[in-house]
Order: C-alpha cells, then sequence, then structure tokens
C-alpha cells in the first residue's frame, strides 16, 4: 500500500507546497499531488517510504501554520470503515488488540503493515463504519487480586495519577463492595486510545508484579521460618491458572517437612486476642453478621468480637480461637479489611496489635536473661514484642505477651512465642515423665 492521503490541509496549500515538502525531508514520491480541499494524495515507490512519510510527517510538520495528518490512502468504498492504528508497543500481544477491536464490531480484517520502526502499525476494516469510528477510545479492562490493587493507587492516589498523566488515560477501579470472600479480584478499566492503553497496561502489570514478588519474598521468608504455615492458606494471591508462579518447589518442600503434627495428630488450637479500631467492628461483622459468618467459615476459626470496654473506646477486641493455619487465615483476612476500608490514616502504616496468653511461668523465656531473647525476637521479625513488667497473673495463672507490627511481622512473632511455649511443655512433660519412672524412697 504506497498510495498516501495528506489531511488538515489550509485552503491556500498547492501541489508545489507539497512538493517541496516532500522534497525537504528526502522522502520520493511518483506522479504528481492531487490537491483537494482540505486534503490531498499522492504516491510514493513503494511501502517502505510510505511508512516513512506517514513516521516523519504525520502530526511532525506544519503546512502554513497547521500540523498535516499524513497515512495510508484507501479506497473511497471502505474509506469510512477501515482505519489505521499507530504506535502499537511491541508488548501488546495480538489476542488482547483482538478482543479490544471485537468490542465494537466485525473487524472484517486486521493486518499489520511492514516498519522497521520498533512500535506495529495495523490497518482495520469494520463491518460498517459506525463501528470505526467508535473505536476512537476504547476501555481496556484488567483483572488484578485486591492485595495488589493498594499498592498500585498508592497513597493519597500519586501512584495512580502518575500513570494517568503518563499515558494520557483515564483509569477506574471496581468499588471494594463487589469483592466477597470467594472473589478477591478487582476490574481495572483502563480508557483512551489503543497506544495509551497499552503504556498504560505496561506500567500497570510492572507496578502488579512488582507487590506480587515483594509478598512472595515475604511469605517465602515465613516459610523458612514457621512452622505449620500453609502458604496458600490466606488465597492471598490468585490460582496459578492465572499466570502468576506457585512459589519454589524448594520453599514449599522446605515447609512441608515441617508444617504438619503426625499423623492422627491434630495441630493445637491457639487463642489471640487482636485489637481493632473500633470504627472497624461493622465492617468485621458484616450486615446482619454475615461477613464475620463467612470468615469464620472461611478461615476455620472461632471469631467473636468483645464487648466495648466503654463508650468512649478506640480499640475493641477480637477474640480469634483455632489452630495455627486458622488464625494466619484469619487475622490475615481482618488485617486485609482494614486496609481496604482505611481505617488508617494515608501517613499511618497498617499495623496488627494481638495479645497472647503465656502461663507465668514460661514469661520469662519469652524474655530470655537481660530480655536477650525478646530482643531477638524483635530482630528476627520487625515486630515490636512486649511483655509489661508487673503484671498480675489473671485466674488462669497467665499473663499477656503484647505483638505488634505489619501481618507477616506479626504472624511470624506469634509463631516463634508459640514455639518458645511448645519447649517449655515438652520440658515439663520430660520432667514429670522423669520423675514419674524412679523409684519411691522407702520409709523407715
Amino acid at each position: 500500500m504506497n498510495k498516501l492521503y495528506i489531511g488538515n490541509l489550509g485552503e491556500t496549500v498547492s501541489p508545489l507546497d507539497l512538493e517541496s515538502l516532500f522534497k525537504e525531508s528526502k522522502i520520493p514520491f511518483s506522479g504528481q499531488f492531487l490537491v483537494k480541499t482540505g486534503y490531498a494524495f499522492v504516491d510514493c515507490p513503494d511501502e517502505n517510504w510510505a511508512m516513512k512519510a506517514i513516521e516523519a510527517l504525520s502530526g511532525k510538520v506544519e503546512l502554513h501554520g497547521k500540523l498535516i495528518e499524513v497515512e495510508h490512502s484507501v479506497p473511497k468504498r471502505q474509506r469510512s470503515r477501515k482505519l489505521q492504528i499507530r504506535n502499537i508497543p511491541p508488548h501488546l500481544q495480538w489476542e488482547v488488540l483482538d478482543s479490544l477491536l471485537a468490542q465494537y464490531g466485525t473487524v472484517e480484517n486486521c493486518e499489520q503493515v511492514n516498519t522497521d520502526t520498533e512500535t506495529a502499525v495495523v490497518n482495520v476494516t469494520y463491518a460498517n463504519k459506525d463501528q470505526a469510528r467508535h473505536t476512537e477510545e476504547i476501555p481496556l479492562k484488567i483483572l488484578a487480586h485486591n492485595n495488589f490493587v493498594g499498592r498500585l493507587i498508592g497513597k493519597e492516589g500519586r501512584n495512580l495519577k502518575k500513570i494517568e498523566q503518563d499515558t494520557d488515560t483515564k483509569i477506574t477501579i471496581s468499588p471494594l463492595q463487589d469483592l466477597t470472600l470467594y472473589n478477591p479480584e478487582r476490574t481495572i478499566t483502563v480508557k483512551g486510545s489503543i497506544e495509551t492503553c497499552a503504556k498504560a497496561e505496561e506500567e500497570i502489570m510492572k507496578k502488579i508484579r512488582e507487590s506480587y514478588e515483594n509478598d512472595i519474598a515475604a511469605m517465602n521468608l515465613q516459610a523458612h521460618l514457621i512452622p505449620g504455615l500453609n502458604l496458600n492458606a490466606l488465597g492471598l494471591f490468585p490460582p496459578s491458572s492465572s499466570g502468576i508462579p506457585p512459589p519454589t518447589v524448594g520453599v514449599a518442600s522446605a515447609a512441608a517437612a515441617t508444617s504438619y503434627p503426625p499423623f492422627g495428630q491434630q495441630p493445637e488450637s491457639e487463642t489471640v486476642h487482636l485489637f481493632i479500631p473500633a470504627l472497624a467492628v461493622g465492617a468485621i461483622i458484616g450486615k446482619q453478621g454475615q461477613h464475620i459468618k463467612q470468615l469464620s467459615r472461611f478461615a476455620g476459626a472461632s471469631i467473636k468480637i468483645a464487648p466495648a470496654e466503654g463508650p468512649d473506646a478506640k480499640l475493641r477486641m477480637v477474640i480469634i480461637t483455632g489452630p495455627p493455619e486458622a488464625q494466619f487465615k484469619a487475622q490475615g483476612r481482618i488485617y486485609g479489611k482494614l486496609k481496604e476500608e482505611n481505617f488508617f490514616g494515608p501517613k499511618e502504616e497498617v499495623k496488627l496489635e494481638a495479645h497472647i496468653k503465656v502461663p507465668s511461668y514460661a514469661a520469662g523465656r519469652v524474655i530470655g536473661k537481660g530480655g536477650k531473647t525478646v530482643n531477638e525476637l524483635q530482630n528476627l521479625t520487625s515486630a515490636e514484642v512486649v511483655v509489661p513488667r508487673d503484671q498480675t497473673p489473671d485466674e488462669n495463672d497467665q499473663v499477656v505477651v503484647k505483638i505488634t507490627g505489619h501481618f507477616y511481622a506479626c504472624q511470624l512473632a506469634q509463631r516463634k512465642i508459640q514455639e518458645i511455649l511448645a519447649q517449655v511443655r515438652r520440658q515439663q512433660q520430660q520432667q514429670k515423665t522423669a520423675q514419674s519412672g524412679q523409684p519411691q524412697p522407702r520409709r523407715k
């Protein structure tokens, strides 16, 4: 296709003006320029020269004060239903392009025009002119797991605004109300031309991939350090069939080797007191208690909200009872809800405050000599671990250990403390066994 259409011409433009322009740009042409009111036609020696003329002149060169448009000419009967799309990024797959174009009608033909440039150029023919006209602005829809959307948006929407500005697109994200426990994905809708949508898609996926890799790194650390952790338990990521790979086999195997108790034994149930903003209680409970019931079934844990300590209480206690995996799932979903509903200020880091009750005789083991163990815990987990001094044990001879940190840090600290408590219980059991096996002293 070597015949060119030259548009947006002023009324005073002559064939001589166009000849001079092409000669100055060192673009050969054959025959004469056929000039009409506002547009003109000319032939190039071949298709490659026609492409170079389009790339060098269209939207870049002024003639009598107006930026000219240069594109392939098409037969008159097709002119209203055929269009050309340029500057398509090389990473955009044909399947994606086809699905975008098909949203506006029946595509009779879509062919790539040979070009030496890095970006692709395609000619598209629709069944009628109305369909072709509507492709000026098209929506691109991307499904993304909700765990990544917050970081895509950024603080006060800065990340999303930057992508919109850099790519000249309009981006919207489906509301949180559309989410359920079984459908954790949000729809990201990008509006613009095909070229700008493709640029925005590249930036969006780059940000989502970065968030995914950061989370995988954090979870792999958990797999090495937390016995009993099932990395897929929380449902943080879409299924592997969606194109995101599962954690590496080596890491999964390392976790599995220490994850589960011997056959026939159930993991011990634990009770954790989680403290959340009082304003968040309604969101956790849900309409007529539906959310907390769903959450309890999903996690396999008992979840109860304790009464407020007073009318002005800023925090409420959530009592979670269940084995380690259930704790991970329940606390993870509650943490996610706090992030989603913006119960923390824009500059505040979302943290969990968890309290674990431990036997008073084991508190010293958590603290360690001179505070060594608790300091090591804080360095290892990045969570704040505090055993308040001068606590009075409760009726069960237990004291409270307070843990504060982001989700993974809080989970890691809980698991390490539970390990210490399990060691104390094993040692006590060994002592009892040893004592019961000793012969009783004889009476004289």
